[in-house]
């Protein structure tokens, strides 16, 4: 095909290519409907490639004269090789899903229906967002929770299996739909129970369930209001840090981290959370991590649990808290960085005994803290923070010989 004269305006605008399904967007652009919906959909893009305008309208309306015209091009050069392009098939409409929620209700065709729906939306993204339009999230949350339910009052081991299987499928097909933003932040507000399913998932679910439990669960967390309070039951933080401890993959620790992360600045989930046995969990974990982003994770994980009383004297508690804190502090972000100093400065103005003020000492805290006063450029937040915690304990650490002679003169007296 690269020998023969593709007429330009048979070319896809992002990829180059001749398109096999043109549609046009609300821009007046057209595009080939894969490459569009990528740049839309699953890149989260919200203009149009070639003009920038931003899309209002995110539907993709079909070509059909572009379409025909392209078939027939091909048609006319079937001798030199050329294909003709296929007739795409048009999306899913509102009333065949509606068919297909229906047809579900009954337990016969449940399995099938959902492996049609499965189906369904791995055809294209247009198809997901036709299918989410439709409240088919609505859908597999309400299926999830109702088989969850079941699953766990069942006593016939095999009903539990077919339960599980059904709830295991409708999950898979939540998690893969990519719903958007504002569908994520709808099943958050008006499904309590689907989290509490999705908890109960994590707990007794396949490998690969818990892991499509913990991927939504983060998708959710994500577009969570930050000012709306997020109280969770205590055994959501027990099965996230099993699911931590467990260390299925990376991808599932640090999703699992980023939910700690969202749901803990509220005071009554840190506290669940330290109950649950976070904070020795996550300096066991930073002990061994050399990945600088899992470490990011975990120190900031551990600067919110810090925050609490419980979560100190968990740190504390543990002979390696805070060593390990103080080692990561310049060896891994400026991220970390921050989240370091924020552990040692809760530390010091709440949990600093004696036993403390020395072992800060001992381990080489207050020399970290010193090397930041040289390190970083007046007027830094770090640097700042690293002065205020030496300047809560200068009579205790003022005359060792960690603080170098040149930096006496400018310490706090």
């Amino acid at each position: 095909m690269d020998e023969i004269e593709i007429p330009s305006y048979f070319l896809c605008p992002i990829s180059l290519e001749i398109m096999k399904d043109p549609v046009t967007l609300s821009t007046g652009i057209t595009y080939d409907r894969e490459s569009i919906e990528k740049w839309l959909f699953s890149q989260n893009n919200n203009t149009c490639p070639v003009t920038k305008q931003v899309v209002m309208d995110s539907e993709l309306i079909p070509n059909i004269i572009l379409r025909r015209f392209i078939q027939s091009w091909c048609t006319l050069h079937a001798p030199e090789g050329i294909e003709r392009l296929p007739t795409p098939k048009a999306p899913i409409s509102k009333s065949q899903l509606l068919k297909l929620f229906n047809d579900a209700n009954s337990p016969n065709k449940q399995l099938k229906c959902l492996q049609r729906l499965r189906s369904i939306a791995s055809h294209n993204e247009t198809n997901k967002r036709c299918m989410e339009t439709a409240g088919t999230a609505e859908f597999l949350a309400l299926l999830i929770v109702k088989k969850t339910v079941e699953a766990c009052s069942a006593e016939v081991s095999e009903d539990v299996i077919e339960l599980r299987r059904a709830s295991d499928e409708a999950l898979s097909i939540l998690y893969n739909l990519q719903l958007s933003g504002s569908g994520l932040k709808s099943l958050l507000q008006n499904n309590i129970e689907l989290i509490l399913s999705l908890t109960s998932v994590m707990q007794s679910g396949s490998y690969d369930s818990r892991v499509y439990a913990v991927m939504f669960l983060k998708s959710m967390f994500e577009v969570a209001d930050p000012n709306q309070p997020i109280s969770l039951r205590s055994e959501f933080f027990h099965e996230f840090v099993d699911i931590l401890n467990d260390q299925i993959s990376r991808k599932v620790s640090k999703a699992t981290l980023k939910v700690l992360i969202k749901v803990c600045p509220w005071e009554k989930n840190r506290i669940k959370a330290v109950e649950a046995g976070a904070v020795p969990l996550l300096i066991d974990l930073l002990l061994d991590s050399s990945d600088k982003r899992a470490s990011e994770l975990m120190l900031m994980a551990l600067n919110l649990l810090c925050k609490c009383a419980e979560g100190r004297a968990e740190l504390l508690n543990h002979s390696a808290g805070l060593a390990i804190v103080s080692k990561k502090i310049l060896r891994v972000s400026s991220t970390a960085n921050e989240s370091g100093k924020r552990i040692l400065h809760s530390i010091s103005k709440f949990s600093a005994t004696p036993g403390v003020l020395q072992e800060m000492l001992q381990i080489g805290a207050v020399a970290k803290l010193c090397l930041v006063l040289e390190v970083f450029d007046r007027g830094s937040k770090t640097k700042e923070r690293a002065r205020e915690i030496l300047k809560l304990h200068a009579r205790a650490w003022r005359n060792s010989s960690c603080i170098r002679a040149h930096l006496l003169a400018s310490y706090p007296s």
